[in-house]
């Protein structure tokens, strides 16, 4: 099994790199990507180096799958490159989210929509993952009718520029802004452009993914995306109105039995999700869950996840080795 990783030397190709290094992943041969100034460049693997190619030697090698994480620019213009010569595909940016001719996978949820005929798949939005392992058993047993989120998310979702703003602010340095304001000792209600109709990108992603996933475009959705000081993980309070009845134990034992879903939810004891226990973790996590007495049968949940690992980096992995078990090539 030959895996390439187009974008090796960022931060999401750095932590594939490191669930690759402790998983039994069925690896003959490690291709590592990155941009032509990274070309000969060494990243150091389970004990042995590997050399930095460039992307055209990359498909020359033939991989039988690519892993990539390098932004949409890039996965336009080289993915279907790698499909044509034979390669499949698992994309972690916006490129191919939204079209309808490709699949957009959270293994949990709907990895048996794929078949050895996706040679491009794409990996879905960091919030949208999260929220879904959370939601989409919900949907299943009670449908939801209505759901609206809150996002609180990590500032490593805008890549190491914004990790250096904040180090900068914090150590009071001048330096490169990653925002249009300070974040340190801030939130900023701005993640990624604005469209039209006055949401952000990063907002109707939660919208328009949430669709395509749950395949019901009934549901209504409103987001709102907020960026705040913090590394370890993206956090969402989220509203959901269903329309079957339901009960707080009885979503709780729900979700108690999903895989990678992991309930953390005590009051009493003061135990609930938050990001700097999710860091590092490639579980969901998931407490607050309340009943919303200002509407019948609607519920109230906090979920928190690495944004990086479940939310890009191992969800990528995992649809790997989904086709991996399927003998796909």
């Amino acid at each position: 099994m030959k895996i390439a990783i187009v974008g090796a030397t960022g931060m999401v190709g750095r932590i594939m790199l490191d669930i690759l290094s402790k998983k039994k992943f069925p690896l003959t041969e490690l291709i590592l990507v990155a941009s032509n100034r990274s070309i000969g460049k060494i990243i150091s693997f389970k004990n042995k180096d590997y050399s930095i190619v460039g992307i055209k030697k990359a498909i020359e090698l033939k991989p039988d799958i690519a892993l990539f994480s390098a932004g949409a620019k890039i996965s336009i213009k080289w993915a279907p490159l790698f499909a044509n010569n034979g390669t499949t595909v698992i994309d972690n940016s916006s490129a191919w989210r939204m079209d309808p001719k490709k699949k957009l996978i959270i293994p949990e949820i709907n990895s048996s929509a794929l078949n050895e005929k996706d040679k491009i798949i794409s990996n879905p939005n960091c919030s949208t993952i999260q929220l879904l392992m959370v939601l989409a058993p919900l949907h299943k047993k009670y449908k939801i009718n209505r759901i609206i989120i809150s996002t609180y998310q990590s500032i490593t979702g805008s890549g190491v520029k914004a990790v250096h703003q904040l180090e900068n602010e914090y150590n009071n340095k001048k330096g490169e802004m990653a925002y249009h304001y300070p974040i340190h000792k801030n939130a900023i209600p701005h993640c990624d452009d604005f469209t039209k109709n006055g949401y952000t990108k990063e907002e109707m992603k939660l919208v328009n993914e949430t669709h395509k996933i749950l395949s019901d475009k009934t549901i209504g959705i409103s987001a709102t995306a907020v960026r705040i000081p913090v590394v370890g993980g993206h956090s969402e309070s989220v509203n959901v109105e269903l329309k079957k009845s339901a009960s707080v134990k009885g979503i709780q034992k729900l979700l108690n039995k999903e895989s990678g879903v992991i309930v953390k939810d005590d009051p009493i004891t003061n135990t609930y999700p938050m990001p700097i226990y999710a860091e590092g973790k490639d579980d969901v996590f998931v407490g607050r869950i309340r009943k919303d007495h200002s509407l019948s049968n609607t519920f109230n949940f906090w979920i928190v996840a690495d944004n990086l690992r479940k939310g890009a980096a191992t969800n990528t992995i995992q649809i790997a080795e989904f086709i991996i078990s399927k003998r796909w090539k």
